[in-house]
């Protein structure tokens, strides 16, 4: 059907939810409006679902969501012949209502549905989907977009997000689907009598808190060195658990930010709830001016991932960077395991390829090398998937990825902000017994590997143009190949949708065995480098660049020069 004829089908159809009716009519004489709610369909992928809140086959809506968890049936159904799906959802808006119309579809396919009594953490997802040994999990939430967005990420059996593969099956299943005339629906409430749709436990996240803790190093040591903190959900589903752990493990001195502490999808004191960025934790921040804490600490609306901000020697605050903070952690980890005579042998800790490689020299130092990965959490999913079908899952030590999202042990699958929240206070109090800030620290790592400056930049591009621009781009990046940036030579170039690197120094070509994906990298002489790569989840093309300098001020210049440099290739 054209988008003029799928509208009208909405305006006769879609009539459950008052909020698509209003929003149906007043775009009514609005061709352009018409048009980018129906041109397409929210394409599900490995990431799942993720779009604008609202009406129409593009945005997110009870329809689409009782589509994509037909098909999500349709696909257990064929795999397993029965079976149960695990779903939560975060703070976000109408996410709660996303997640009982799922469990709806599931339970009228005879697939049970355990379904939390409020928001959770993503990592808590993960672990629901192996504790009551589900075929496939759903978590509602669109991570750090801003409060028009929500997802729907689909999970597979191991607690990891869908592989290309599984996710790939369930798209063409949605694709056999009418929306409206070919889904399964059940009632809630008989479904509920009916123990189709379970509601979870509250022994289950005492068991996920459990093997959370169980990740300590240095168990008492916030006790014996205590440490002060200011922690901001932002207004997500963090609040709860990470404010658990941290009393449990003895950190008592936790400020709340007030205004970020309940959950509230609209996010009105922090538009782009993203940790990653400044503003975010400008609440936090103006709060540690008061109450002198030794950390900051934020996590995002599914709290899978968390930012922190560190006391300087003057007083003053800094936001560390995720790749700072994964530096320091990665030292952490593997210097307290080797004191404590407990690091495996052939360690693996996992990084994605957009990863700052001064974990490299770090991993060296220890005497192992890091393994490297597409971006996206899923990827160190398959890789500890791989360790544990050989039964070697005790040799992975840490994994994360340079947008805040770490883990620490192998009982979920995906990033996890309260295990990590917990380590990073754990840290903090470990150094402060001997004598040292985080900031000490960290200026420790760089001056022992040099000064790694990573900057991650990202050009949005709404609508359908849009998509056609970065696809443009891309495609002209590859027919005329950049030769140097920054003064800096190119010495080779990685495509990894055609899945070669080429050396441009002698020619050389190498295939590449990660999986494909639309992402170019360049490597510059003296460890510089900079990787193109459209976001899978939203409208943008993000930059990842690096520069080394034997200052920071060196390497900063680098930075800037890169990315001046390459703009001007993109023509932005």
């Amino acid at each position: 059907m054209t988008h003029t004829e799928l509208y009208q089908e909405w305006l006769q159809k879609a009539t459950e939810d008052q909020d698509i009716i209003d929003e149906l009519q007043s775009i009514k004489d609005d061709e352009d409006a018409i048009y980018d709610r129906f041109y397409t369909a929210l394409q599900f992928g490995t990431a799942g679902l993720r779009g604008t809140i609202g009406a129409g086959t593009n945005r997110m809506n009870i329809y689409v969501v009782r589509q994509a968890t037909q098909g999500l049936a349709n696909f257990v159904l064929n795999k397993y012949g029965k079976g149960a799906v695990a779903i939560s959802h975060d703070s976000r808006i109408k996410a709660d209502v996303f997640m009982r119309e799922a469990a709806r579809v599931l339970a009228a396919n005879g697939i049970t549905a355990y379904i939390t009594k409020e928001l959770q953490p993503t990592p808590v997802l993960s672990f629901l989907v192996r504790h009551y040994q589900c075929q496939a999990g759903v978590m509602v939430t669109a991570s750090h977009n801003p409060a028009k967005y929500n997802g729907y990420k689909a999970y597979g059996e191991d607690g990891c997000q869908m592989t290309d593969t599984n996710a790939g099956a369930v798209y063409d299943e949605i694709c056999k689907l009418d929306l409206f005339d070919d889904i399964k629906l059940c009632d809630f409430d008989e479904a509920v009598e009916r123990g189709l749709i379970k509601y979870v436990d509250d022994s289950a996240y005492d068991a996920y808190l459990e093997e959370v803790e169980k990740q300590q190093i240095h168990k008492g040591i916030c006790n014996s060195s205590p440490i002060s903190v200011v922690y901001t959900p932002l207004n997500g589903a963090g609040n709860v658990l990470v404010r658990r752990v941290l009393s449990d493990i003895g950190v008592k001195d936790v400020h709340i930010v007030k205004e970020q502490e309940m959950p509230d999808g609209n996010f009105t004191t922090c538009p782009f709830p993203n940790p990653e960025l400044p503003e975010a934790l400008e609440y936090g921040l103006k709060l540690s001016e008061t109450v002198r804490p030794d950390l900051l600490l934020a996590t995002d609306p599914d709290s899978d991932r968390v930012s922190i901000a560190a006391r300087n020697d003057d007083g003053s605050y800094r936001i560390f960077t995720g790749n700072e903070t994964g530096a320091i952690l990665t030292e952490y980890i593997l210097s307290s395991r080797i004191e404590q005579g407990d690091l495996p042998e052939n360690p693996v800790l996992v990084k994605t390829i957009v990863t700052s490689k001064i974990i490299d020299s770090i991993c060296k130092k220890y005497g192992f090398s890091p393994t490297d990965v597409l971006t996206g959490f899923k990827y160190i999913g398959e890789v500890i998937l791989g360790l544990e079908q050989k039964g070697e899952e005790d040799r992975y030590v840490f994994g994360f990825e340079e947008s805040c999202g770490y883990l620490s042990g192998t009982y979920v699958r995906d990033k996890d902000a309260v295990v990590a929240s917990m380590l990073i206070c754990e840290m903090a109090a470990y150094y402060k017994s001997q004598g040292k800030s985080l900031m000490q620290v960290m200026e420790s790592i760089y001056k022992e590997h040099g000064y790694y400056i990573n900057e991650t930049l990202s050009f949005y591009f709404e609508g359908a143009s849009g998509m056609q621009k970065m696809s443009d781009m891309m495609s002209s990046l590859r027919q005329n190949p950049v030769k140097s940036l920054a003064g800096f030579k190119v010495t080779a170039i990685a495509d990894y949708f055609e899945r070669v690197s080429e050396d441009l120094l002698t020619g050389e070509k190498t295939a590449l065995t990660l999986p494909k994906s639309n992402v170019l990298s360049y490597s510059l002489e003296g460890s510089n480098g900079c990787i193109v790569r459209p976001s899978g989840t939203e409208p943008k093309i993000k930059l990842y660049i690096t520069g080394v300098g034997a200052t920071p001020e060196e390497a900063a210049g680098f930075v800037q020069k890169i990315a001046d440099d390459m703009k001007a290739y993109m023509g932005l």
